[in-house]
């Protein structure tokens, strides 16, 4: 479900009964697949966001920042009388970690079958996060339709497990794989992965990069060296843009190349969006190392400025 991120940074998160200064605050849209849509809108991709918000001001914040970014919201449910997730995101530079507190929105998430047709019959990707009873039936719908279908497997879910057959490309977390596995001998355990079902198999490792599977074998990329401010959606942001690359016909190991560089450069402003690249600025990191902050310090000065109706 998308939320909005009151994202704040500081120097040193503070012990109990202490405090510390801000040194940066910024009021961006968050959710693991709404924050992938953007990046992927980003890049050049054409999108459209199925979903559900309160008839609040943080719900009117997340459909017009889809708006901004090109993506369409037609598909989207707004809750009358009801309130939009938040959470507040406090990121230190002392550890690079974060700590998140959060308020539930009462807008309930759409239900099975209510979700936009239209969408799904005409999508060449379907991007989800979870194993939930609307997802994967969305799912289902979608790639009966001719649709792959990609998942953000930030957290272990049993029900993504159970329906592998459902998902292209899985793509999933250091945590997920923990789970998974007990060693780290990351060729043989994707492959195990990539047996069960999905043609590519991918595992994001933070800075330690990412590992991946696919019918042209195995794949191991190093994260970009980079001085990070914030590493608040950066999972979500790899796989928007992985599934760009998906899109476009690159191999995993291509694709998983374009979702690093844009998901590092990412890291590098406070939040989950100010700091996503477009394709050009992605492009020039990846030929050069330089990163052109142009329009990222707009971006970033913008989503400073507050709540942008």
């Amino acid at each position: 479900m998308p939320c909005v991120d009151l994202a704040v940074n500081v120097d040193v998160f503070p012990k109990p009964n202490g405090g510390t200064g801000v040194r940066d605050l910024s009021w961006q849209g968050g959710g693991k697949v709404a924050t992938g849509m953007v990046a992927s809108a980003r890049l050049g991709a054409k999108c459209a966001m199925l979903g559900a918000v309160g008839d609040d001001d943080y719900g009117r914040f997340v459909l017009r920042d889809f708006e901004r970014h090109g993506i369409d919201v037609h598909g989207m449910q707004v809750r009358p009388g009801q309130t939009t997730s938040l959470s507040i995101v406090i990121s230190d530079r002392e550890t690079n970690g974060r700590s998140i507190v959060y308020r539930s929105g009462s807008a309930a998430a759409p239900a099975p079958g209510t979700l936009d047709e239209a969408v799904l019959a005409d999508c060449e990707w379907f991007f989800i996060s979870r194993g939930s009873e609307v997802c994967l039936d969305a799912a289902r719908k979608a790639k009966a339709a001719g649709a792959k279908v990609i998942i953000d497997a930030d957290s272990y879910d049993s029900s993504v497990m159970e329906n592998l057959d459902l998902i292209d490309a899985f793509v999933a977390s250091e945590f997920v794989y923990d789970v998974l596995f007990k060693d780290k001998n990351y060729e043989e355990n994707c492959k195990k992965v990539f047996e069960m079902g999905p043609p590519v198999v991918v595992f994001t490792l933070g800075a330690k990069g990412c590992v991946g599977y696919s019918a042209d074998g195995f794949f191991q990329l190093d994260s970009y060296d980079v001085h990070v401010a914030d590493t608040v959606g950066a999972g979500d942001v790899f796989h928007g843009a992985f599934a760009v690359g998906m899109a476009e016909g690159m191999a995993a190991k291509a694709a998983a190349e374009l979702a690093t560089a844009v998901a590092c450069i990412k890291c590098t402003r406070i939040g989950g969006r100010a700091g996503i690249p477009d394709r050009a600025t992605a492009e020039k990191f990846m030929a050069t190392g330089e990163i052109d902050y142009t329009e990222i310090d707009q971006r970033t000065e913008f989503y400073g400025k507050g709540l942008q109706l």
